[in-house]
């Protein structure tokens, strides 16, 4: 099923690279306002994760249920991504962008003012709608604002390298604010920046969207696989759940959706306006980056998580504590996400993403070896820096990599394609992780009979679980960009061209 609109004017397709009046004439002030609305989407990914154990406390939610305050946000994202890139498109990418920014502060005000767990979860899932209106229109006017070469290469490499910093950023913020005025201001905190961003947006950004004059977006697409793939995390999710879940409701959760996936994409080939061409999959480095992306991003939410949890609940870290320790893992990705900015300019985005995976699964494994008595210095740091390094490392190729060849009327969808795969992934991994970590959870506190030390223990064996799991999803990004990436720089072709 599509929803089909009649053919706007010529008037009306213009690019974000030519609007009236005069934005285009200040890249740098539109760059920074398009990135911080990025920033906010990336930042609320992880700005939950050090205040996980406080928030558990506080509304009694059970630690197994703490991975649906972290996956649905990123399973609404990623789920609607694809129709709000192709909304961008037709509707407006500047309407579509305030459209996100008022959602996402409505969302955030009822998030801290959240009494339990579902209003809490339901409020997270009304913020990761409003950042997939956010994260596709703020990316599809960067590239359009940018000429494909040197000019976006650099303007990627700022939102690469910032989507990385949130990231970590994120963490950091958390952990003060939860030891600072509570947990409820990390959801406050983007209440007046929402509304004001979405107020000033005519002043700095015009009006974009596409030259196409048929224009459709394709809902059945959408809930299908917005279903699919929420049925899947809860699914996974089911698996180490304290109560006992019968393994035919798990099997049943499976197959369900993965028929829903795979109706999906009969609904994509069938479709007038598809919200996913499959064609675009014929470009070999848009095909790869995704791949990497979704690998990736297992790996960054995966750390972010078991990394939280275990420095407060093994080494008994406070969550200010906790915040200040991700410091150098967020100033090393800004290092990273710098160096590669430049690097990728001269060379392939190939080798230099190939040094970020090795970098970033080099510090799993440091994190896979630290003891239960870790110290900072000695166990953790090390890890956190070489992460950082390699994390910023790998932002700026995958941006540059997913939008090589792409055209001005699929922008949008390119958008979002590499942030859905960005979300899902985060999403899937950390389902994945914990499926895996958590499986052994009750026999392990049951060996440790209460005693503190062999409490410590069992705990580390499960976070090292995780963070093995997690250099794995490293390791198979970094075969996929050996195998699968081209060695092509996108500065080097022709707007449209396709990635030889």
């Amino acid at each position: 099923m599509s929803v089909q609109e009649s053919p706007s004017s010529s008037a009306a397709s213009t690019s974000a690279a030519k609007p009236d009046g005069g934005p285009a004439h200040r890249p740098g002030l539109i760059l920074a306002f398009l990135c911080l609305a990025g920033f906010m989407t990336f930042l609320d990914v992880s700005i939950v994760n050090v205040a996980l154990p406080t928030i558990e406390d506080e509304l009694h939610i059970s630690q197994t249920a703490l991975q649906y305050v972290v996956t649905t946000y990123g399973m609404l994202l990623g789920g609607f991504l694809l129709l709000t890139g192709r909304l961008a498109d037709t509707l407006g990418r500047r309407r579509m962008l305030q459209t996100g920014l008022v959602l996402f502060a409505v969302s955030s005000l009822l998030a801290g003012l959240a009494q339990n767990s579902a209003m809490l979860i339901g409020a997270r899932a009304g913020q990761g709608l409003a950042a997939a209106f956010m994260a596709t229109a703020a990316l599809s006017l960067l590239t359009n604002n940018f000429e494909e070469g040197p000019a976006r290469n650099k303007a990627l490499g700022v939102w690469g390298a910032l989507s990385g910093v949130a990231a970590v950023a994120g963490v950091t913020l958390g952990g003060l604010l939860t030891d600072g005025p509570g947990w409820r201001w990390i959801f406050f905190i983007n209440v007046p920046i929402g509304l004001v961003g979405a107020l000033v947006a005519p002043m700095i950004v015009g009006e974009s969207r596409s030259a196409e004059r048929t224009r459709s977006f394709d809902v059945a697409g959408a809930v299908v696989l917005t279903a699919g793939l929420i049925l899947l995390i809860f699914t996974l999710g089911q698996t180490v759940d304290d109560s006992d879940v019968p393994m035919a409701r798990i099997y049943g959760g499976f197959a369900l959706s993965a028929l829903l996936l795979i109706g999906f994409l009969l609904i994509e080939r069938r479709a007038a306006a598809p919200l996913m061409p499959l064609r675009v999959f014929r470009r070999p480095s848009l095909r790869a980056a995704n791949i990497i992306a979704i690998l990736l991003l297992g790996t960054c939410v995966s750390l972010f998580f078991f990394a939280s949890l275990f420095m407060q609940q093994v080494l008994d870290y406070s969550a200010i504590t906790t915040g200040l320790a991700y410091v150098p893992l967020a100033l090393t990705t800004a290092v990273g996400a710098g160096i590669a900015s430049q690097v990728v300019t001269k060379v392939a985005a190939k080798p230099v993403l190939m040094t970020g995976l090795t970098l970033v699964g080099t510090g799993m494994l440091l994190l896979w070896r630290a003891p239960s008595d870790a110290a900072y210095l000695v166990d953790l740091l090390p890890a956190f820096i070489i992460c950082g390094l390699g994390l910023g490392a790998s932002f700026v190729p995958l941006q540059i990599s997913a939008f090589a060849g792409s055209e001005e009327h699929e922008s949008g969808l390119a958008a979002g394609l590499i942030n859905t795969s960005q979300e899902i992934g985060g999403a899937l991994g950390l389902a994945v992780a914990a499926t895996y970590a958590f499986r052994r959870i009750d026999e392990l506190e049951a060996q440790s009979k209460g005693v503190p030390e062999l409490v410590d223990q069992a705990r580390t064996t499960v976070f090292h679980d995780a963070f093995l799991i997690s250099a794995g999803f490293a390791a198979a990004g970094l075969l996929v960009t050996l195998v699968l990436l081209p060695l092509t720089r996108a500065k080097d072709l022709p707007t449209g061209a396709p990635v030889a």
